[in-house]
């Protein structure tokens, strides 16, 4: 298929992802459904990219957009059990589907059949925050669910590679396991950090919101392939440089962070809607070469059947048999229960699927490749299609609801206002007590519009109607004095663990819309 086609393809995408959301529909269901549909249609062009491609220009800012918004100190706060589902269950979920594959599938070698488990092993980061917010999740399940899809990705890459390197005969970079994996995790985090942090330090000097944002847009990019020409793991680098520049985004210019949000928002929609219409649009290649490789339709379908029900049954028996290991007792069983039905396969799946390489060491052509390929995909899309379509139902059945979370966002939220209200009476009483030029009445309906602006935060600010001040020079120039003394305080009080990033993101967002009003104002007055 040519650069049309693959246009073509994300264009229909999109029309189907906004026909979805405009219906109430999951997107990623119908784009999945429907791509699979119009595999089927004879005589069409064969969709197909490099593997290698696919893990380096489709997963890293997919990955870190989804680190960026997630919240550190939540992710901190739920550390055991996104380890225990990012690491225990993705080694849990590959033996069982391996051992599975290997006692249904006569054809299919032990190495071949652990190979399909590392493959299946991992949850899909895109259909776990995609679907999570179209059925409204609470927001302790999404860190969850959101974290353990960034830390099983880089878990289960890892376990392909050893998986890879016993079935085809290939030397990993490092031979002990044990060691790979730490050397993998370490300096894949490292190069992460490093990235970012260089980034971070560049970025203040441009002076160009415009520079910071194409800069930071590289950062993805450029921590999966450092960290991937040193063998460590790509994606863990992605998501460490998406944790630390998402911590201390706080710290950029307004203007920086106003354009780079709406930027992921972009590259999030075109990326998701391509990756599920390109897993749909690869079902009918895929089956054609299993069933040309000699798997007859009857094998096929049960050995589909058996590692589905695996990969859906292997999720509920990690959460709820050790339910004291893998989840805190504050968490209901209600919410356990989503947990467990949250186990959607995605883009690494495929990618991992497709990077099965084509021969062995010696040459021959690796047996079975296009059998793993062909369950691989077929359970990927199928878990989607099943579990997806499913959620919300079982969402609204459970009445899944997080009412000491709501208390205490509503706490937090109350506390950033009570710190922003201070912050800006701060400045407008030393401004007053200085002899400032902006006369008594100017200052009273600076602090009074900013406070307006809070009061409505977040979700009440399409309400705010109220005039704002004249843009005077020095009125203009109090207003960024406000701001930037919000922001600090702000700041302060999530450094010292008394306010979530979640929250103090919501609340910097309006501070970042009230800053770019008074700016055009002023430039329209001017």
């Amino acid at each position: 298929m040519n650069g049309v086609g693959f246009l073509m393809v994300v264009i229909c995408a999109v029309a189907l992802t906004a026909l979805a959301n405009r219906r109430g529909w999951p997107g990623p269901l119908v784009v999945v459904a429907v791509a699979s549909a119009v595999s089927f249609i004879p005589g069409l062009p064969r969709m197909e990219l490099p593997a290698q491609l696919i893990l380096a220009v489709v997963l890293p800012p997919l990955l870190y957009s989804a680190a960026l918004e997630l919240s550190f100190v939540s992710f901190r706060r739920d550390l055991r059990p996104i380890l225990s589902l990012g690491v225990g269950l993705v080694v849990f979920t590959a033996v069982a589907v391996g051992f599975a594959a290997w006692g249904i599938v006569p054809s299919l070698s032990a190495g071949g059949a652990f190979v399909l488990g590392a493959v299946l092993a991992p949850s899909d980061a895109v259909a776990a925050v995609t679907l999570g917010r179209r059925v409204g999740l609470p927001n302790r399940l999404m860190t969850i669910l959101t974290g353990e899809s960034l830390v099983n990705d880089a878990v289960a890459l890892v376990a392909f590679q050893l998986a890879v390197a016993a079935y085809a005969g290939y030397r990993p970079f490092i031979a002990q396991p044990a060691l790979l994996a730490c050397y993998s995790v370490v300096v894949g985090i490292g190069v992460g950090l490093v990235a970012a942090v260089v980034v971070h330090q560049i970025r203040p000097r441009l002076h160009d919101p415009a520079l910071e944002t194409v800069l930071g847009a590289i950062v993805p990019f450029a921590a999966y392939l450092a960290a991937d020409q040193a063998h460590a793991s790509g994606v863990l680098a992605v998501v460490a440089a998406g944790f630390w520049i998402g911590h201390h985004n706080a710290d950029a210019a307004f203007a920086t962070r106003l354009q780079s949000r709406q930027v992921w928002r972009t590259t999030d929609l075109l990326l998701e809607a391509f990756v599920f219409a390109y897993m749909g649009l690869q079902v009918r290649t895929i089956l054609d070469a299993a069933v040309g490789e000699g798997a007859g339709p009857a094998m096929l379908v049960l050995a589909v059947g058996v590692v589905l029900l695996v990969v859906v049954l292997a999720r509920p028996l990690w959460v709820f048999t050790p339910m004291l290991l893998v989840v805190p007792r504050r968490i209901s069983w209600r919410a356990a229960t989503v947990v467990s039905w949250s186990g959607m396969r995605g883009v690494v799946t495929l990618a991992a699927a497709a990077a099965v390489p084509a021969t062995t060491i010696a040459g021959a052509p690796t047996p079975d490749r296009n059998l793993i390929q062909a369950i691989a995909l077929l359970v990927a899309v199928l878990t989607i299609l099943l579990q997806g379509a499913t959620l919300r139902p079982l969402v609204r059945a459970l009445r899944v609801s997080d009412a000491a979370e709501r208390r205490r966002a509503d706490a937090d939220l109350s506390r950033a206002l009570r710190v922003a209200r201070k912050a800006a009476h701060e400045v407008t009483a030393r401004a007053a007590a200085s002899g400032n030029a902006v006369e008594a009445a100017t200052l009273a309906l600076i602090e009074r519009r900013i406070a307006h602006v809070l009061t409505a935060a977040p979700h009440r600010l399409a309400g705010l109607q109220e005039t704002a001040p004249a843009a005077e020079q020095p009125a203009h120039e109090l207003v960024q004095q406000i701001l930037a003394h919000q922001r600090r305080a702000l700041i302060r009080e999530r450094n010292r663990g008394r306010l979530d990033d979640e929250v103090l993101r919501a609340v910097l967002q309006q501070l970042d819309y009230e800053e770019a009003a008074a700016c055009t104002d002023l430039r329209t007055r001017l």
